[in-house]
């Protein structure tokens, strides 16, 4: 019998839980299929033997509406590439179908824990996979180990998810945000250097900004503030301000969302000022605001010109055929790499779904992806992975300023600590 009355506390306390929330009301009809079969109308693609033990259900939570919308739906597309690549075409493991059901979390964490307890409950998903906010995420975490099912944290990036808030059914294919840390802290840190942060108020800012104050520190850098703002905000004037009053050497960046702070950046002359901007290069959407930081040093998560193996050049070439000569952003590796350890884990399981029973399989496998090799570390399931250290350029085929590859990071140069 599950635990009706706790999980009543656990709504009331998500209001509690700091998170980017969306101004939507109803969401479209956004839920995704794959190659399975036929999508039903609750969303989930259907291969007409639902319930039999030959097959395995899937069940993504991804913002596809709301102030992450374009995340999620990155994630949407290169989870259904990643099934397609890792099952060869026939959408199958073991001999078992696989059935994916997506659900709109709306980037709200109370809509998160109920989308989620009805693909448990009502759709009996065998795994999890999700979401684009941490704050989602982190209301969702219990669930997986209260019904002990595996879930795949893709793309949130808060450290607490694989530390304070781990529990063993928790894997990660997303970087976290100390594995950005390390990369970011490693392009500007270093004696003597002063730097200013800037950072949504929410678990992403929070756990981004800790993280890169440990890395700089280590390397000698003083962070001189840590600024924060409303991550549904328009106007960042008055933090800009303060960071001008500041007069660090660098201004670094953690952000996410379409409301981005580059233009306001660029209107207010930091660069001008004495004050460098440094940052993680972003998705293609908002790389197209950050022509004034052309030549900037930092670090990206992927940009689909820097990897170079073969599952990436068959994500790149896929991604163009099927969506109108797309490339693939940000985040969409991610969701490839995340179907790819579900497949890779039921391979090694022959099939077998139970949580209690993938859990020794996960811990240490390693599995190719997009980005190349990336491997679940045994103590917290955390993927270690490669990163890109990065110079913005201006490239002649691209009208964006392109993250120029520096040189690769290897997963051992970006091993977060572990913090569980």
């Amino acid at each position: 019998m599950k635990k009706h009355l706790w999980w009543v506390f656990v709504v009331c306390a998500l209001f509690l839980l700091v998170a980017c929330n969306s101004d939507s009301s109803e969401p479209e009809d956004t839920t995704g299929s794959t190659d399975s079969g036929v999508k039903d109308e609750s969303g989930t693609t259907s291969s007409g033997d639902e319930g039999e033990k030959g097959t395995i259900k899937v069940g993504v939570l991804a913002s596809l509406t709301g102030a992450l919308e374009s995340y999620g739906k990155q994630t949407q597309k290169g989870f259904e590439l990643g099934l397609e690549y890792a099952t060869e075409g026939t959408m199958e493991v073991a001999g078992k179908k696989i059935e994916v059901v997506w659900e709109d979390t709306e980037t709200k964490p109370e809509v998160a824990v109920q989308k989620a307890t009805k693909l448990l409950e009502d759709d009996k998903v065998d795994f999890l996979v999700g979401s684009s906010s941490s704050g989602d995420t982190l209301a969702v975490l219990p669930l997986a180990e209260e019904y002990e099912k595996i879930m795949i944290v893709e793309p949130a990036v808060a450290d607490s998810i694989t530390g304070s808030e781990f529990n063993p059914f928790i894997f990660r294919t997303a970087r976290n945000s100390s594995q950005d840390a390390y990369a970011a802290a490693a392009a500007i840190a270093g004696d003597g250097v002063k730097i200013a942060t800037f950072a949504p108020d929410y678990s992403f800012g929070w756990d981004g900004v800790a993280a890169f104050k440990t890395a700089a520190e280590k390397l000698g850098a003083e962070i001189v503030l840590e600024e924060f703002a409303d991550p549904a905000a328009t106007d960042f004037t008055s933090n800009l301000q303060k960071i001008i009053e500041a007069k660090p050497d660098f201004l670094f960046v953690v952000w996410a969302g379409a409301n981005s702070p580059w233009n306001q950046i660029a209107d207010l002359k930091l660069q001008e000022k004495g004050i460098k901007v440094s940052t993680g290069a972003p998705d293609i959407i908002a790389l197209q605001f950050m022509e004034p930081l052309i030549g900037m040093e930092g670090f990206t998560v992927y940009h689909h010109t820097l990897p170079k193996n073969k599952v990436n050049d068959w994500l790149v070439e896929e991604h163009k055929k099927r969506f109108n000569g797309e490339v693939p952003d940000l985040f969409t590796p991610g969701g490839f790499s995340a179907a790819v350890a579900i497949v890779e884990a039921l391979k090694k399981s022959e099939g077998e779904a139970d949580g209690n029973t993938l859990i020794p399989l996960m811990e240490g496998m390693s599995f190719e992806t997009p980005k190349g090799t990336m491997t679940f570390r045994k103590e917290d399931h955390q993927a270690l992975q490669p990163m890109y250290s990065i110079k913005l350029e201006k490239v002649a085929e691209f009208d964006y300023p392109v993250p120029v590859l520096i040189r690769e990071l290897s997963p051992d140069e970006t091993e977060p600590p572990i913090l569980n």
